[in-house]
């Protein structure tokens, strides 16, 4: 498992180690040993998976209480990932990075708690699998609003395009006005 820094330091890229041939190929996604020597979680207590058609953004998620790291990778299609620190007493807080994940290059980004978390389809479609750190509390679930000019977030979104969006997502709150971390 290989390690790329990020602008904020607590998020990760992950390249895992791919075996081709000429039946396809194999890798490893989560090893214990391989997490703990890289100071990342080893236990996870969720899997999500979610799948969703291109120009689907979808977040900036979070929980307020039983916050939940995040380890996400893609396995059809391609997608921006986000992750937003809205830990208050962090020197990045307010400051965002985001990576293209997709089936092609395996990366996965791990997301600590004390992030918001989302990503937008760059592919006709695809699939995103995420394990968390913590169970899914809808009561504690908030959305950062995903075009606050706070934030800056700069969505690989074409000019004269918008996302789609769910009812939640377009709720969202700025900065300003969200719930954050210590």
């Amino acid at each position: 498992m290989h390690c790329l820094p990020t602008a904020i330091p607590e998020v990760m890229i992950l390249e895992p180690q791919v075996f081709r041939d000429a039946r396809g190929f194999f890798m490893e996604t989560f090893h214990e040993e391989k997490f703990a020597a890289l100071g990342l979680p080893t236990r996870f207590v969720q899997d999500n998976h979610s799948a969703s058609r291109r120009g689907v953004l979808r977040g900036l998620h979070y929980q307020i209480q039983q916050a939940q790291g995040k380890l996400v990778r893609v396995i059809s299609g391609e997608v921006f990932d986000v992750a937003v620190d809205l830990r208050r007493s962090s020197p990045t807080f307010g400051q965002w990075v985001g990576e293209v994940l997709s089936a092609e290059n395996h990366r996965m980004m791990w997301i600590p708690a004390g992030f918001a978390h989302g990503f937008l389809v760059l592919s006709d479609w695809a699939e995103v699998l995420y394990k968390t750190t913590d169970f899914y509390a809808p009561q504690w679930e908030r959305t950062l609003l995903w075009n606050d000019p706070a934030v800056g977030v700069r969505w690989l979104i074409s000019p004269g395009e918008q996302p789609l969006l769910s009812e939640k997502d377009q709720r969202g709150l700025p900065l300003s006005q969200c719930e954050t971390y210590p």
